[in-house]
């Protein structure tokens, strides 16, 4: 199986705000006021937390979509608190699902929340390989 490596860019374009590029797709993302940003966006903790619940979500709608099930509107909730000395990075997860599903439905697709690209990423061994390069960038 190739695996296919996702990239996101993010340029400074003010303070601590930049411009993330990803594909053709731009966004902003920002540190709220209360931590010296300008608020022009989501801060990169936020967007954390987005990946996971609109993962999740995406993940479940998929797998009733193979099963052929009616699932309805799907709301996923992910809050992210990171890490502090002595308690661990958290996130809690809330699935919202249409009341009419069966109980073996439910617990079918709350193994499968778990079981998204982003979930299984935060909760297994991570790597990094980082390097710098020195360019002259435009403003």
């Amino acid at each position: 199986m190739q695996v296919t490596a996702l990239k996101a860019t993010a340029r400074r374009s003010a303070n601590f705000s930049h411009t993330v590029t990803i594909r053709e797709h731009q966004l902003i993302v920002d540190e709220p006021r209360l931590r010296g940003g300008d608020d022009e966006g989501p801060s990169p903790e936020e967007l954390l937390a987005a990946s996971l619940a609109t993962c999740t979500a995406v993940t479940i709608e998929m797998y009733a979509q193979r099963k052929g099930w009616e699932l309805g509107p799907v709301e996923v909730d992910a809050q992210f608190s990171p890490a502090e000395r002595g308690y661990p990075t958290r996130f809690d997860i809330v699935l919202r699902l249409p009341a009419q599903l069966t109980e073996e439905q439910v617990a079918n697709l709350r193994v499968i929340a778990a079981k998204c690209p982003i979930h299984r990423t935060l909760d297994g061994e991570v790597m990094f390989s980082e390097r710098v390069e020195r360019v002259n960038l435009a403003q």
